[in-house]
């Protein structure tokens, strides 16, 4: 589809795409300034038209207006109006289904290994090892960690 051509906004005076819905007639830009210049030059052309000059005034809008009134009474004091029930239905709740526990013991999660370590720590390993990788650097910790378990003689299951 063909592009609409750049017009200059009336109001401030800069290029604008129109909205391609609207390029037969936007001559404003979508600026909040601009569309309020817009909307009150669009008003005072409406009020312009000879038709249109009375539109508010006289007898016979004002006997419409009464019999608009008469047929609403209390539209401006009702307040919004209460919701009747739900949209939808609540939706059933879903059965827990279990789970097989195993025994294998998981290695503590990568998060859990490097922010208990001082920064100082990981960039040692990090420096030990020659790689940045997290997966390098958790290796190298757990490896650390069994080999310091096991020169001080504790045993990392019988804590668990």
């Amino acid at each position: 589809m063909k592009r609409p051509a750049q017009r200059k906004c009336r109001h401030c005076k800069q290029l604008f795409r129109p909205d391609y819905r609207n390029r037969h007639h936007q001559r404003y830009c979508s600026k909040p300034a601009c569309r309020q210049q817009g909307k009150a030059d669009a008003q005072r052309r409406w009020l312009q038209k000879p038709d249109n000059q009375g539109h508010f005034r006289g007898p016979e809008n004002s006997q419409r207006v009464r019999a608009w009134r008469k047929a609403h009474p209390g539209y401006w004091r009702k307040g919004k109006p209460e919701a009747k029930g739900p949209l939808q239905d609540l939706c059933r709740g879903q059965s827990p289904q279990t789970e097989q526990v195993t025994n294998g013991i998981a290695p503590p999660a990568l998060q859990d290994l490097c922010l208990t370590q001082p920064a100082l720590v990981v960039g040692l390993i990090a420096t030990l090892t020659g790689s940045a990788l997290q997966e390098d650097i958790a290796e190298a910790v757990r490896r650390l960690q069994r080999k310091g378990q096991d020169i001080l003689g504790t045993n990392a299951t019988a804590r668990r």
